[in-house]
């Protein structure tokens, strides 16, 4: 990538001028969040707090949800890389592959698990029909697949691996839902994990 120039997912590669608008707008986002929560939240709003003109802030999300599920994107993207498994999907040793795939979990989990504001925020937004959102979806989907095969080893299971993404996607909603804490998911979540691993407890 062009050291002048940075990407948007969903829209365009971006000037560091709009990349610094951006930037405003995510983190205006997270503030009005916490101050609002999901149901007051607007993007004319949060444009107002980041000093953006909310025409502006439109050609950069269409939509709250589009605005929100970014917000999660970045801090994705943010994470550093882990350490790869085995070429043996695992079988470097099952305990360390689950110990592995728990941090991978736990790692996501707490992206926003301690603003429970901004993590039913999430929770909701990425479930949004618009198309930038879904788009956004997907990329967020592939990247948490990403990691949780580095973590199982270059062979993984795909019914194992499909699993892991299962439980993961049904702790969100039960959080979402208020089932559970935010905090708690990363406990369940770890608990799920071991049992969905092959191999001695």
């Amino acid at each position: 990538m062009s050291g002048d120039l940075t990407t948007e997912p969903t829209r365009r590669r971006l000037t560091p001028r709009q990349a610094d608008t951006v930037r405003r707008l995510t983190d205006a986002a997270v503030e009005e969040v916490r101050d609002t929560g999901y149901e007051g939240l607007t993007v004319r709003n949060v444009a107002r707090r980041a000093g953006v003109a909310p025409a502006t802030a439109y050609t950069y999300f269409a939509s709250k949800n589009h605005l929100i599920t970014e917000v999660f994107w970045r801090r994705l993207s943010a994470l550093p890389d882990i350490e790869a498994g085995g070429a043996d999907g695992g079988a470097d040793g099952s305990d360390a592959a689950a110990a592995r795939v728990v941090r991978v979990l736990r790692e996501i989990v707490l992206l926003v698990s301690d603003e429970p504001e901004l993590a039913a925020a999430c929770t909701t937004s990425m479930l949004g029909t618009d198309p930038d959102v879904r788009e956004l979806r997907g990329r967020i989907g592939a990247a948490i697949r990403a990691r949780l095969r580095a973590a199982l080893g270059e062979h993984a299971d795909p019914a194992v691996l499909g699993a892991l993404e299962m439980a993961y996607s049904g702790a969100l909603l039960q959080a979402g839902m208020g089932y559970t804490s935010y905090a708690r998911i990363a406990d369940r979540l770890a608990e799920a994990a071991r049992l969905i691993l092959p191999g001695p407890r």
